[in-house]
């Protein structure tokens, strides 16, 4: 079939909309529905294959299903089809963001603003893009050019906030974050920014203004922004009992809304300790790609990755970069998935045989495929860069057998401040096994006893960073740091907080501040409510106390 003229595609629009099936399948979809769209479109589609529209309304589906990669392959076929369609070529600049595809995104993207360069959704769409990849110079003059056209859009200012907040401009970011709030007070994205700045008290105004908003907010991401924002506030304040109750409230909101599966997590970890054994390691000698420049942090979220990547991002031969998802990515595609998992906490399995069956050849394609994925992350001529996706600790088998002169630290904290710091934290995406108390414990003792088994058949591979010795005796254990690394002291590691970088994560303003020892037992001031936690978390407490 020919591909549809401009006017071709007005017409079958223009059709669609009058369409009953259609119609039907898009109130579907508008509902959430999502399984009454897709009977309603596959047999549409068996009829006509080419009804672009249909085959719009689909990959819809699928991505809301999760399923990006069959999402993508629609879009192309759509475009194929109408090169013109520009809702399938957004969705499509979507869908590849989504996978973690930044430049094939990016190419989309300014496709759509070459045809519609006034376009507020293409270009905030090609800034949240810009922002994964470290841009952050252009989004936030994407961001602005916006906002001066239209100021109204409350969510477009937490947008940008965020971005003004990564590279340092922390009272711009406020200012970001305010003017949402002057918009929309019940926007609890806004609130929870505020709140997640870690370096600036809300006041009891703030307090009052969220409460009476609450009742008000529009549906459950509201409702559990507003109560970590709550119990945040009322922490500063002093208010324990107060602060742990909006805690708890929000991580049953958000817990409720996400797959996690402890189990498959504790599958996947016995499996991989049965399947990595020492003479893995050994029968493949010298195989993988040989490149010495990642330097990837692993752990838990909350334990002092980011100040540890921090002082690595102040030596002048390493810069830091942010979580990157590329382990992630080849995880998924040696298992046989075809999208993205919705939790990265929970790695699939199907993996390791097919790691295991792979040859040298193609090991050290992957170790290259890695190098050559993260380059776009990369600003800067500096030989090292950090990847502190915490949890890759999973991945560790594969990470050695791909790239076996990679670098790895493991951030440890004491399991209880590590708990309880995870669990208050709201995190915009995966991480799901945080937002219950025997979860999180379930998942720390998994974790050491994965990393355990590392330090017996690979020991020496891995260099443990304890967070409070480091705040303890800081330039020890910098030293100790950047051996392990193969990089010689610089003073500036020790004076990682005037380093002037962006950084993505929740511990941003706090790693711009000298090392404080004030958070090191914070969590003693919930311990009457961590009972669960201490419970899961077994003889992994009394191992570090």
């Amino acid at each position: 079939m020919a591909t549809l003229t401009a006017s071709e595609l007005t017409q079958r629009l223009a059709a669609a909309t009058h369409d009953p099936l259609l119609v039907r399948a898009a109130v579907a979809l508008g509902k959430d529905e999502l399984a009454i769209a897709e009977r309603l479109l596959r047999p549409r589609l068996s009829e006509q294959p080419t009804d672009v529209v249909a085959i719009r309304l689909l990959a819809e589906v699928a991505a809301r299903l999760g399923r990006f990669a069959d999402s993508e392959a629609l879009l192309r076929r759509a475009l194929e089809l109408a090169p013109g369609f520009d809702a399938a070529r957004a969705n499509l600049a979507t869908v590849l963001h989504r996978q973690s595809k930044f430049e094939d995104a990016l190419f989309e993207a300014d496709r759509l603003l070459a045809a519609s360069p006034a376009d507020p959704a293409h270009l905030a769409s090609k800034a949240a893009i810009l922002v994964r990849v470290g841009g952050y110079g252009e989004a936030i003059a994407a961001y602005e050019t916006i906002l001066a056209r239209h100021p109204g859009q409350s969510r477009l200012w937490v947008s940008y906030g965020h971005v003004l907040k990564t590279v340092g401009r922390q009272a711009d970011g406020v200012a970001a974050y305010r003017r949402a709030l002057a918009l929309d007070d019940s926007l609890g994205d806004a609130w929870w920014s505020l709140a997640n700045l870690k370096t600036v008290p809300l006041s009891g105004e703030d307090i009052a203004a969220m409460r009476e908003a609450l009742p008000r907010a529009a549906g459950d991401g509201d409702r559990y922004h507003l109560h970590f924002a709550l119990g945040k506030a009322l922490e500063d304040a002093g208010d324990f009992a107060g602060s742990f109750a909006h805690y708890a409230q929000g991580a049953r909101l958000r817990r409720r809304e996400l797959p996690y599966d402890p189990d498959e997590v504790s599958r996947h970890l016995e499996r991989t300790k049965a399947t990595m054994t020492s003479d893995v390691f050994t029968s493949r000698k010298g195989q993988g790609c040989p490149a010495p420049n990642p330097i990837f942090v692993v752990g838990l979220p909350r334990s002092g990755s980011t100040l540890i990547e921090q002082i690595l991002a102040s030596h002048s031969k390493v810069e830091g970069t942010m979580e990157l998802p590329d382990i992630t990515s080849i995880t998924n595609d040696l298992s046989g998935r075809r999208e993205r998992r919705p939790d990265d906490a929970g790695p699939p399995a199907g993996y390791l045989p097919a790691l295991l069956a792979l040859g040298a050849d193609d090991l050290a394609a992957l170790g290259r495929r890695y190098i050559e994925g993260t380059r776009i992350q990369r600003k800067t001529s500096k030989p090292f860069f950090v990847d502190k996706m915490p949890n890759n600790f999973a991945h560790i088998g594969l990470i050695r057998l791909i790239l076996p002169n990679a670098r790895i630290i493991d951030a440890r904290r004491h399991p209880m401040a590590t708990g309880f710091s995870a669990f208050k934290q709201h995190f915009s995406r995966g991480q799901g096994f945080t937002y219950d108390l025997t979860e999180l414990g379930r998942y720390y003792r998994d974790y050491v006893e994965m990393m355990r088994h590392y330090d017996q058949v690979r020991p020496g591979v891995v260099l443990r960073v304890r967070h409070e010795a480091l705040v303890a005796d800081p330039e020890t254990q910098i030293r100790r740091l950047l051996a392990h690394c193969g990089l010689p002291f610089e003073p500036a590691c020790v004076a990682f907080h005037l380093t002037d970088r962006a950084v993505r994560t929740a511990s941003s303003e706090q790693v711009r501040r000298p090392l404080s020892d004030t958070a090191v037992d914070h969590w003693r001031n919930y311990e009457p409510w961590l009972g669960p936690l201490r419970e899961a978390l077994g003889d992994c407490v009394d191992d570090e106390d």
